[in-house]
This record gives structure tokens, C-alpha cells and sequence, in this order.
């Protein structure tokens, strides 16, 4: 697989690997006039003024020189952002264990709040106190953000194979200065950390979830790992998923690509395979169709897809299948989508642009077509296709001593629409292939065995991937994923029929009542919204339209309401046929301005644009 470093000497050991560690045990004192964050087991320390959230580093004495304080015990700092009337510091109040990774321990965070320096909103004016209080709202959505793991010795955002040929000088340095800044999740809050040189506070977070199954461990952006017995010795399985931080959104108003190329819901899974002193790392991705297009929540199930015309589309299909290619090595791509009605439009747009990119080889398999009642198994004729090639790109495998056997050389990008469901079955069906070849080639299984003998092993394996589903879904879509039951059982069940269903219904309601808000919240904290001091109001507009919604449905529900009273008492008198009439018509009238004016009514990101 293409490397950035593979011109440095590479630094061959797993136990090398380690990176200089980050303070574990923090204190806060909280002054009148300051916050002062000290390391308990380091000597560093740094004060931030309330007044503006200037940043000072202090002395060991200086951090302790007075007690008139709230003190209390944080576990990292996440970083800074500056709005009209000051700083916000985000730290973490509360950890859980998840577990470890590589030897080193990995953590998730359960709480953070921000610490306000903000005393010079006394100073805005009225529109800017309006315009802090909304952006004070969007940084409490942001606390609430779930998912966010992290190591204070151990950078997660390399795969196995980056990580291998890391540079011996580079293993030393900070952590920050190690990590991907692709899969940061908090890159933009660490700037000022940074220009302060407080590198023994500054923690990479990861966005994701760690599924502990049988034996923990943890991720960047999802985490799963599993543990079985073959020939009397132990195998683990992990699933390491990174999520991309350069086209964050929600679902619905992050789709497509940006004109950098960038695509939303860009994730690489890595499928780690330890057995004996062999360590074997098999990578996938996924990603939104790299055009620019959008889908524009309107209130209906499911908004129809545009496609964006511009000048720019071929060169951002170019600039995205570049990175890939230095990154990974050869691209196969597995477009998913329906090949009928919108999608369809949209995935033979995408087929010409690829019929224009040369060394990426694309295939279309209509999921919903050929595995059509369920039918999970059908995916082998995807496979079937592309089989050759994927032994070809083969995966990394090195032994404890750091000697690297072999390399991956290229990927698999699967998408569907949302690289959600369809596109998670699909890649636990390659998974369990690889895994297969994994597991014969270290020598845990024969050349004519696979783990789906074993329905314990293999039951373990499709549960591992349906919450490996299941948490990219809550990240991006804010519900749990669809047609889990194909990856656990190959087929669909009434159980998993209701929860669909529910999940659906989920996405709807997020899709169209919350995440216009939610965007704006991940536009702020990853810095594609600046907040600065004498630009407009990005909420000139006044009233988002939005908030109507409720006085309508309250009219259309009290309609129907007085229409079916007034329609039971037509026979006792006549003139409540005209009062039914009356009702129904506003009621008619009512509904029909709702559904014509349907993007209106939804919530929509205030800050940012959607390309």
C-alpha cells in the first residue's frame, strides 16, 4: 500500500512503535480569573484567562502557588475555539475503559463540557449576543458528541501498515505530530495548543465505537474486537474504522463529494488478525460517489436526488481517485447502487466519470436487484468478479520482530447511496474472505478450511460486523443500520423487519427535524465556520423557517380533528355538514402548503453551504 513515509528509514518493531506519551492524570482549578490545568504525573501546567482565553504556560510552583480554588480531576484536553466574545476550552470530565490497543490502554470519552472565557460578551452588541447564544447551543450539542476514543501513548489513526514504516525519528515525537490529521477528529480545536508548544497536553481524539466482544479493544472510529480458539491457541479479530473529518456532516446535508475531492462518510475499516507472533492487517473503504450532488430534505421519505452541474465534476472525480491511489495503492470499486430511477442517474454519471479515470477498475452490482428477498449469498457473483484481483492486492502481515512479510497493495471502495446498509453487507461478505486467507496463510486454518465450519466462531464474526454497521449508521445517519440480519443471518427476519423499520422511521425524523443543526454544530468544531469578530450574522434571516412547523401541524391535526366531530353530528343537524367543509378545506389548504414548501419547513444548516 502507497505510503507517504516510505522514503524515510522505517522503523520495523511493534514494540518501537510507541509514541512519547501525553499526561493521564490532569487536574483543574478553577480561579475567579482563570483556569489553571496541571499534569499529575508530569510537571507541565498552563493557565487560561476567563477574560479572553489567552494561554499561558506556567511553572510547576506557579500551578500550585494558590488554593482558593474549585479543584477537580479531568482526563484530557480536547482543545480551544474562539468566538465573539471569547474562548471555550473543551475538556474531558469523565472516561470509561475500552480497552487496549497494540499493549497500549485506549479510553472512551463519557463527558465533556466546555470552560467559558467569555466575559467580554458584555461588550457585543444585541445581534452578537443573539448570535453567541446560538453558537453556545451548538457547542453544547458538541459535548454531547458520542463515540470519541483515544490513547495517550499510542497514535490511532495509522493503520497497521502506515504505521510499520513510520519514521524512527517521528515514533518520538508528540502524538499530534505522528497522527493522520485526516482522521482527527478534533484537529481544528488543537491550533492553539499547539502554537502554545503544550505537547504533552495535546490528545488526538478518534471518532467512532468500540464493541467489546469477548476481549476489548478500541479505534479511531469504530472498534470491535473478538477472540476465539483454533488448534488450542488464541486468534483475535479487530475491526478498526476510521472516519474522514474533511467532509463531515450528517446525512442528508453532507453527501457527494467537495470540490477538493473529498467525499462524505469516507471510512477506512481495517481488519486486524493476531495469531501467535503474526499480526495480519486487511483494509476496505467507503465513501460517498465522489460527484457533487446533493439530496435536500422536503419532508418526503425519500428526497430526490441532484445532480450538481459543474465545470469542476471531472477533476473532482481526479483529485479523489489520486489520493486513493498514493495512499493505497490500486482502487477497486464496487458501486452498489440501484441502476433504475434516481439512483440510477446518479450511478451512470458516476460510470462515465470513471470511464475517464484510467488505473481504477469499476464494477457495478445492483445490491438491491441481485440479492433481492434477502438473498446475502448472491454477493458471491460480486465477488466472483473481483476475486483475482483481490488476492492480488493480498493484505499486510509482520511478526513480533517488526519483519514485514507482506504488503496490501491496493483497496476495495464499496458505496451505495449512503454507504450505510448495503454497503456493510457487502463488506463483511469480503471480510469473512479475507479473514478466511488470513487465518490459512498464519497457519490457523488449513487450505480447505474456512470459520464458517464453526457456527460459534462464525456467529461471533457476523455479530462483530453488525455493530461495526450499526455504529457508522448512529455516527452519520443517527440511527442504528439497516439489513443487519442479512450480515448475522443471510437473510431477513420479522424481528429485523420491526427494526428496520424503526430505524427508518428514526432517520426520517433526524434526517428532517434535527441534523440541520447538528451540521451547523460539526461545521464549528471542525473549523469549516469561522466565527470573526465585525463579519455579518450568519442568521440575518431572523426566524428559521422551520419553526413554524409545529403551529402548522397543530392546524392540520385540530382539522382533521374538528372535521371528523363535526362530520358525527351532520344527522343530528345539518349545518355541521358546512362546518365540516369549512374544516376540511383548511385543512386541505393546510397540508398542501406544507408538502409545496417542504425544504422550508425542514431544519437546515445555517453556516456553511453544502459543497
Amino acid at each position: 500500500m502507497a505510503n507517504a513515509d516510505a522514503d524515510e528509514a522505517p522503523l520495523l518493531s511493534v514494540e518501537h512503535l510507541r509514541p512519547g506519551s501525553c499526561s493521564r492524570e490532569l487536574e483543574l482549578r478553577e480561579f475567579r480569573d482563570r483556569y489553571v490545568i496541571r499534569s499529575l504525573d508530569g510537571a507541565a501546567a498552563f493557565a487560561v484567562l476567563r477574560s479572553g482565553g489567552s494561554i499561558r504556560p506556567l511553572s510547576p510552583e506557579e500551578a500550585v502557588a494558590e488554593s482558593d480554588c474549585k479543584v477537580s480531576r479531568i482526563y484530557g484536553v480536547v482543545g480551544t475555539i474562539r468566538l465573539l466574545a471569547g474562548s471555550y476550552v473543551l475538556v474531558i470530565t469523565s472516561q470509561k475503559d475500552a480497552g487496549s490497543y497494540l499493549g497500549s490502554p485506549v479510553y472512551q470519552v463519557n463527558s465533556m463540557k466546555f470552560l467559558c472565557c467569555n466575559e467580554a460578551i458584555k461588550h457585543l452588541t444585541p445581534q452578537e449576543r443573539r448570535d453567541e447564544a446560538y453558537f453556545m447551543s451548538l457547542l453544547r450539542i458538541a459535548e454531547t458528541t458520542c463515540g470519541l476514543y483515544y490513547s495517550y501513548d499510542r497514535d490511532l489513526t495509522l493503520n497497521l501498515q502506515r504505521a510499520s514504516k513510520l519514521a524512527a525519528g517521528r515514533v518520538h515525537k508528540p502524538l499530534w505530530k505522528q497522527a493522520d490529521p485526516r482522521f482527527v477528529w478534533n484537529k481544528n480545536l488543537l491550533e492553539e495548543l499547539i502554537e502554545a508548544k503544550l505537547d504533552e497536553f495535546i490528545i488526538p481524539l478518534i471518532q467512532g465505537n468500540i464493541q467489546k466482544m469477548i476481549v476489548p479493544c478500541h479505534c479511531l472510529c469504530i472498534y470491535l474486537s473478538a477472540q476465539f480458539t483454533l488448534k488450542d491457541r488464541p486468534v483475535r479479530i479487530t475491526l478498526f474504522s476510521r472516519r474522514c473529518n474533511r467532509r463531515l456532516g450528517t446525512r442528508m446535508w453532507r453527501r457527494g463529494a467537495n470540490l477538493e475531492g473529498a467525499t462524505a462518510n469516507f471510512v477506512e475499516t481495517e481488519q486486524l488478525v493476531e495469531y501467535e507472533d503474526l499480526t495480519s492487517s486487511f483494509i476496505q473503504l467507503r465513501g460517498s460517489i465522489p460527484l457533487l450532488w446533493e439530496q435536500i430534505v422536503d419532508l418526503s421519505y425519500k428526497p430526490r436526488l441532484s445532480i450538481i452541474e459543474h465545470e469542476e465534476t471531472h477533476k473532482v472525480v481526479q483529485r479523489h481517485f489520486h489520493d486513493l491511489s498514493q495512499r493505497y495503492g490500486k482502487i477497486i470499486v464496487a458501486d452498489l447502487t440501484d441502476k433504475r430511477g434516481d439512483e440510477g442517474d446518479l450511478s451512470n454519471a458516476f460510470a462515465a466519470e470513471m470511464d475517464r479515470i484510467p488505473g481504477v477498475r469499476y464494477i457495478h452490482f445492483d445490491f438491491h436487484h441481485v440479492c433481492r428477498g434477502g438473498n446475502f449469498d448472491n454477493l458471491q457473483a460480486l465477488y466472483n468478479q473481483i476475486e483475482e484481483a483481490i488476492h492480488k492486492q493480498g493484505y499486510f502481515l509482520m511478526n513480533t520482530k517488526g519483519e514485514i512479510l507482506l504488503e496490501q497493495s491496493g483497496v476495495v471502495r464499496s458505496n451505495c447511496i449512503d454507504c450505510l446498509d448495503r454497503t456493510n453487507v457487502t463488506q463483511s461478505f469480503l471480510a469473512r474472505k479475507s479473514l478466511d486467507s488470513q487465518l490459512q496463510l498464519m497457519g490457523a486454518l488449513l487450505s480447505s478450511e474456512s470459520i464458517s465450519l464453526s457456527d460459534n466462531i462464525h456467529d461471533t464474526f457476523k455479530k462483530l460486523w453488525v455493530e461495526h454497521g450499526d455504529e457508522l449508521s448512529l455516527e452519520y445517519a443517527g440511527s442504528y443500520a439497516l439489513k443487519g440480519d442479512l450480515v448475522r443471518y443471510g437473510r431477513q427476519t420479522l424481528p429485523g423487519l420491526i427494526k428496520d423499520g424503526m430505524s427508518a422511521l428514526s432517520r426520517y425524523y433526524l434526517n428532517n427535524f434535527h441534523d440541520g443543526v447538528r451540521q451547523d454544530a460539526l461545521d464549528l468544531i471542525s473549523g469549516y465556520y469561522t466565527v470573526s469578530q465585525g463579519s455579518s450574522s450568519p442568521f440575518h434571516n431572523g426566524v428559521d423557517s422551520s419553526s413554524y412547523l409545529p403551529v402548522a401541524s397543530a392546524i392540520i391535526v385540530g382539522g382533521i380533528t374538528a372535521t371528523t366531530f363535526t362530520l358525527s353530528q351532520v344527522g343530528r343537524n345539518a349545518q355541521h355538514l358546512i362546518s365540516s367543509i369549512i374544516c376540511a378545506g383548511l385543512t386541505v389548504g393546510v397540508v398542501a402548503l406544507v408538502k409545496a414548501n417542504g425544504k422550508q419547513f425542514c431544519s437546515r444548516p445555517r453556516l456553511c453551504g453544502l459543497i
